[in-house]
């Protein structure tokens, strides 16, 4: 299981509706939410700027500029890694580069994710196609989906859009736990990994629209439509393209998205939740893009960070930054 932190890394005081909130009530803290993984993963070790995982049978060595403490694990248990990924030029902090294969590590290999099934690679781009830090968001996620498939409640399944959905455990996660979901990416290859995903969680008749698409130009069609749903996802990348070359970048374009997606969410029962990865920013900054999208409606907002609690020596390692915004139930 997650464990949740709360920290005084940003008392806010006078938590509550107020000025420049419009409805929102306002968090007293920033928040860590850190997990110790899960059967299939674990961070082992950190430090130096690398760090130590097990992905399944298979660990590996990659780059992680936060870690800049020393390792706990003694040199010889790193150099037993099966894999290790080397960055490209001298920027260690850039993600492209290459992995050595010290083992034979195959080109595609299963783990367990909760109720899923995901398949790890080993990417140009460093990553294995999942990130465990998001582990507390699926948990969150999964039991308020449940909840608003209640029988008690009346109408159709909760509809979740999920946006820069890459390989898809969240859009798994949240069809297992009785959405309608829209999954959107920008690449091709991604999909087609997250429809592997799919098939071997025995989810293929799921009720999930797999939508190779530009998330800036969905949105806006969805708008159009008057589509609205009752969960939206936005895990975007720094930079990026669309798959007809469309630009993303963060600092530009997160905050239109953002206000496009807050007039998606539907009326009544909603949340939305942001993660943004490598971008030198601070959680107050999301934290503060959310509330204003939202100042609109009755909800409450919660920011900081996801972390990952490491195995040798209990240190948490930051991955990410999140803000979390729950329509407030109680004057609904």
């Amino acid at each position: 299981m997650s464990g949740v932190a709360a920290t005084g890394m940003a008392e806010v005081p006078g938590a509550g509706y107020g000025p420049g909130l419009g409805r929102q009530r306002q968090a007293s803290e920033l928040r860590v939410i850190a997990t110790p993984g899960f059967a299939d993963y674990a961070l082992l070790d950190s430090g130096d700027g690398r760090k130590l995982e097990r992905f399944g049978r298979f660990t590996v060595e990659r780059p992680e500029s936060q870690a800049l403490w020393r390792p706990v694990l003694e040199p010889g248990v790193w150099l037993r890694a099966d894999a290790t990924f080397k960055a490209s030029g001298a920027d260690e902090d850039g993600e492209g580069g290459r992995w050595r294969k010290n083992t034979a590590v195959p080109e595609a290999w299963p783990i367990r994710v909760a109720d899923i099934a995901m398949q790890c690679r080993l990417t140009s781009f460093r990553h294995l196609g999942i990130f465990p830090e998001q582990l507390p968001h699926w948990e969150w996620m999964t039991g308020w989906l449940r909840a608003e498939t209640d029988p008690g409640r009346q109408g159709r399944p909760p509809r979740v859009l999920n946006l820069f959905a890459y390989t898809g455990a969240a859009s798994l996660l949240a069809a297992r736990a009785g959405a309608e979901v829209a999954h959107v990416d920008a690449s091709r290859k991604a999909i087609a990994w997250a429809k592997e995903n799919q098939t071997i969680s025995r989810l293929t008749e799921a009720p999930i629209r797999w939508i190779l698409d530009d998330a800036r130009k969905f949105v806006a069609r969805e708008l159009r439509r008057a589509n609205r749903y009752q969960l939206i996802l936005v895990d975007p990348p720094k930079f990026g393209r669309g798959p007809n070359g469309e630009a993303w970048d963060v600092f530009t374009h997160l905050a239109p998205l953002m206000r496009d997606c807050a007039q998606l969410l539907a009326p009544g029962r909603a949340a939305l939740v942001l993660t943004t990865y490598a971008i030198r920013a601070s959680a107050l900054a999301t934290d503060g893009l959310v509330r204003e999208c939202l100042a609109g409606r009755r909800g409450i907002t919660e920011s900081g960070e996801l972390a990952v609690i490491e195995q040798s020596g209990g240190r948490l390692m930051p991955t990410s930054l999140y803000s979390r915004w729950m329509s407030d139930e109680t004057t609904l």
